[in-house]
């Protein structure tokens, strides 16, 4: 499963639910005011900003916000609701693509780091969100905790929500540090539809290493974006990595992108 064969023109024309899922007020206004604290009076870059669900209200709240997005279908929602000027988006991987200018808060959401499958990937992140940066800024993530607890010997897939009319679940391959989400809907006539995303899963620990290779400080680590304590019990969380004040990026070897 490529990620552009994911978020194609079906997924990004069914992706909104206004005032429902992660579209419902209390998920989604806790995340912005937080977005907007940690922005303060500069300006934001949103990694995968996809249809705008968090981008939109941010932007409302005045903080000017700039997008990377790898799939055109993705941006053509967005622009139903914002044009370019409102919210410029610059087409291309989040580990790679660059958007002009420098930005006070850099924010990756509702898992899409895991989007990237291989480790060298998620790092190269890291790195790309430490190019767009002042001294100071901020990279925000917000990502779930691997739930490998909950599979005894010989199970491969975890339940993680099962309420009317849809069903998600996990497959993990530990080997490779894999996971693939399956989201089973069904509707009124009996009628099921299958959407499956693969993810590459990451342990806090080695989130915030990949912050300390791309010379990212750990400034806090919440369980939502309300600030509820981190535990060993939290399903996600949300951690807020810094570039020290006086942080000089290094540059790249000779023969590196």
């Amino acid at each position: 499963m490529k990620q552009e064969e994911i978020w194609n023109v079906d997924t990004a024309r069914s992706y909104d639910t206004p005032g429902t899922g992660m579209f419902a007020p209390e998920v989604l206004e806790p995340t912005v005011d937080r977005l907007a604290e940690l922005a303060g009076t500069g300006r934001a870059l949103e990694f995968a900003i996809g249809t705008g669900r968090v981008a939109v209200p941010l932007a409302e709240r005045g903080v000017p916000v700039t997008g990377i997005e790898l799939s055109p279908p993705m941006i053509d929602q967005l622009r139903t609701k914002v044009d370019e000027a409102t919210i410029p988006v610059v087409v291309g991987d989040m580990a790679t693509a660059l958007a002009p200018g420098k930005y006070a808060l850099v924010y990756l959401v509702f898992n899409t780091i895991s989007n990237l499958l291989t480790q060298a990937e998620q790092v190269e992140c890291f790195r790309n969100a430490a190019r767009h940066l002042t001294p100071g800024g901020r990279f925000v993530i917000e990502l779930w905790v691997p739930e490998l607890r909950r599979l005894p010997p010989g199970r491969q897939a975890t339940v993680w929500l099962c309420e009317p009319g849809y069903i998600g679940l996990d497959t993990y391959d530990v080997l490779r540090q894999h996971a693939v989400s399956h989201h089973f809907r069904f509707d009124e006539s009996g009628q099921t539809r299958l959407s499956r995303s693969p993810h590459r899963y990451i342990w806090p620990a080695e989130l915030d290493l990949m912050a300390q290779l791309a010379g990212f400080e750990v400034e806090s680590r919440h369980a939502d974006w309300s600030g509820a304590d981190f535990t060993a019990d939290s399903r996600s969380h949300v951690s807020v990595y810094r570039i020290p004040p006086d942080h000089q990026l290094r540059p790249e070897p000779s023969g590196t992108r």
